[in-house]
């Protein structure tokens, strides 16, 4: 291991202390004791699902309570945005300044979104008797000011291990907060086992299905369509070279976990405006509530359904069968047995439209079966597709990093 190699490490380990160091301290003015209590009467589902993205700061209420969060919902709100503006669509292909100005409008939209959050954390924690010893203007503005500054700290972490560390910053906060808090929800299946409550059958499904979808999604993510691209004649080294080659390789799923974070919010956005005055309290408002719970039928039709539909909507928005037709043309490249041009792009297009499909459908199914088994087979924990595609994105990431520096060492001493 090199030098270089070893320092990036140190230094993403010490950036990851720093966070669960901050899962850890917990908001001031709070009755934490109260608080453990209310959250072990109604954890379960959702609410579990936010403690582990957060690294188990929902629990603990704690200053990282926001998580990042924040931040990965004002990038996907800047991402679409760009499909309506011309401006934000020309900052992108604007290189390394465009870049800049995209990740302050980011981190600007970031601050405005965690102190809204927290505001509505402060009264919601007031409503609730025992939990804010002090209540009052005081506390909101300190719940303010710590939740909105632990959600920036955490961006700055991110981007500090992106550039100084190793891996992604974000994917690995995300992934290190679900991993550290996966031994706190299997003592508590096991204990749910000894009480009687839960069979050491489900247990060892359960384990045995998430063993099984984390292999699915490794092959899934490390899954490539290759397309043999073709190079004019050139020199190289003083000696022509032809019939250069080079394979273009397509992922199957492109568009990350964005379609899932829509479908999301498409279904929680229809329940919150009829829970809040068009109908909550009439027979109607009620049926619709409740079948858009989680684990309903008709919830668990309409997140798939969505999944599939945006992942084959922000396919199509990043990558542009055109365009990349247009620039392999520009770089004299040609795909093997299709005519430049047209052709290219119809070929292009057909191929991402097949592969795009499998990996919505992936998609879907990762985050719906794990929906089933907690609503209708009892799984005392959270076991959740988002928890799962992250942590194993996140280690392929820092396996290809290594990769990568190995092959730089080699290179480095045949020289």
């Amino acid at each position: 291991m090199s030098l270089e190699l070893g320092r990036r490490i140190a230094f993403t380990l010490g950036a990851l202390l720093v966070y669960r160091i901050g899962t850890h301290i917990p908001l001031p003015g709070i009755d934490i004791a109260v608080w453990m209590k209310i959250f072990g009467a109604k954890s379960g589902g959702v609410l579990d699902m936010f403690d582990l993205s957060a690294g188990g700061s929902v629990r603990r209420l704690a200053i990282f309570a926001l998580g990042i969060l924040p931040y990965i919902t004002a990038a996907v709100l800047l991402q679409l945005a760009a499909l309506g503006s011309s401006r934000l669509r020309a900052l992108r292909n604007q290189g390394y300044r465009g870049r800049k100005t995209i990740l302050a409008y980011t981190r600007t939209l970031t601050l405005a979104l965690a102190a809204l959050q927290a505001y509505g954390i402060a009264v919601a924690l007031e409503s609730v008797d025992g939990v804010v010893v002090d209540p009052g203007l005081l506390f909101k503005m300190s719940t303010v000011f710590t939740l909105t500054a632990g959600t920036m700290l955490l961006v700055w972490l991110a981007d500090q291990i992106t550039t100084r560390g190793i891996g992604n910053g974000i994917a690995l906060i995300l992934a290190v907060g679900l991993v550290t808090e996966l031994p706190f929800a299997l003592v508590s299946a096991f204990a749910n086992v000894n009480l009687g409550t839960v069979s050491h059958d489900m247990i060892a499904g359960a384990a045995i299905l998430a063993a099984a979808i984390t292999a699915l999604i490794a092959f899934v993510e490390g899954a490539r369509r290759r397309i043999p691209v073709e190079f004019p004649k050139r020199e190289i080294g003083g000696r022509a070279v032809e019939n250069l080659s080079a394979p273009l390789a397509l992922k199957l799923n492109n568009a990350g976990l964005i379609p899932t974070l829509l479908a999301s919010w498409f279904i929680v956005l229809p329940a919150a405006a009829v829970s809040f005055g068009l109908g909550s309290h009439s027979g109607w408002g009620s049926a619709i509530l409740q079948q858009l719970g989680h684990g309903r039928p008709l919830f668990m039709i309409l997140y798939a359904a969505l999944i599939v539909l945006f992942t084959l909507f922000y396919t199509a928005f990043l990558i542009d069968p055109e365009k990349a037709s247009e620039t392999l043309k520009m770089l004299g490249g040609a795909v093997r047995g299709v005519e430049p041009g047209e052709p290219t792009a119809a070929y292009f297009d057909y191929v991402l439209s097949r592969i795009t499909l499998v990996g919505a459908i992936y998609l879907a199914f990762v985050f719906t079966i794990p929906e089933l088994l907690i609503v209708y087979f009892g799984v005392p924990f959270y076991l959740g597709g988002q928890s799962l595609l992250i942590v194993v994105c996140a280690v392929m990431d820092i396996g290809a990093q290594f990769k990568q520096e190995a092959e730089l060492n080699r290179g480095g001493y045949l020289r």
